[in-house]
């Protein structure tokens, strides 16, 4: 059975799928949503964990790769 955006699962077919939506509208069966896990902290973290002169030389390299790039 496929599984919806938030990991739940649904008819593979329209028909089933309405029919779906319709016993959740009229209270037939309780729709539950499993919890998603956490993502990582990504760039904060690691800007945490770095030291400043780590991260001013990411910066310098960032800023000359935009600079670099010419406009139309």
């Amino acid at each position: 059975m496929p599984r919806g955006p938030k990991g739940e699962k649904r008819p593979a077919d329209v028909i089933g799928n309405a029919v779906h939506v319709m016993r959740i509208a009229t209270g037939e069966i309780e729709e539950t949503a499993v919890q998603m896990p956490k993502r990582a902290k990504g760039g904060k973290a690691r800007a945490k964990s770095l030291p400043p002169e780590a991260r001013s030389e990411i910066a310098r390299a960032a800023a000359s790769a935009r600079w670099k790039k010419s406009g139309p």
